[in-house]
């Protein structure tokens, strides 16, 4: 799930603030402008991401894309898949790739596909996969004052026939209501109960 911030380094103490949920540092996107800081959720995580070069995200369209976001509010999110060509093909995507570095001097790599009709329906995920034998940024080691399960649900709206045919058969905890394709809500759970995050 990606969420816009600002600035990383004065908005994470405040997302912590309000969610309970710490973060670490991710790194630079080459290429794109932006770089971001991981919420580590298991098998899923939130990217805090921000514009750090606006020359360089004015030519990229993922940096185009979080430049224009308002802050704070979810603005897309992603379905890893082992199998990018075969999602590519089934939709006619074209496969794009990607790298940073981490804090730790490590390059992640990845291929990604559909950001474009993401973009345009923030209803729709667009999809990853990562390198082989890549350490997925959900399991990184955090500390959150909040125990944190999982995300319990995610909310979106838009066209049910269009989500299911783009996303495929699948079993991910997503409810799709009619109306213009945004992200709606998260719902996390958590040992103290859910937390709602809702779209401004």
């Amino acid at each position: 799930m990606l969420i816009p911030v600002a600035d990383l380094s004065s908005e994470v103490s405040k997302f912590e603030a309000r969610y309970g949920l710490g973060s670490v540092d991710g790194g630079r996107h080459a290429g794109w402008g932006t770089a971001n800081r991981i919420v580590p959720l298991g098998q899923t995580y939130f990217e805090l991401v921000a514009v750090v070069d606006s020359k360089e995200a004015a030519d990229s369209a993922f940096g185009r894309w979080v430049a224009a976001a308002r802050p704070g509010s979810p603005l897309g999110w992603a379905v890893r898949t082992d199998d990018m060509d075969a999602v590519a093909g089934r939709l006619g995507l074209s496969v794009g790739s990607g790298s940073r570095l981490t804090a730790t001097g490590e390059l992640l790599r990845w291929r990604i596909a559909g950001v474009e009709q993401s973009m345009v329906e923030p209803s729709l995920p667009f999809f990853i996969e990562w390198a082989p034998e890549t350490d997925l940024p959900g399991t990184t080691g955090v500390e959150h004052t909040s125990v944190v399960k999982g995300i319990r649900e995610l909310i979106v709206e838009g066209d049910q026939d269009r989500f299911h045919s783009w996303l495929g058969v699948h079993q991910l905890p997503v409810t799709v209501r009619p109306g213009s394709p945004r992200i709606v809500a998260i719902v996390l759970s958590t040992q103290s109960g859910d937390v709602l995050m809702r779209a401004d």
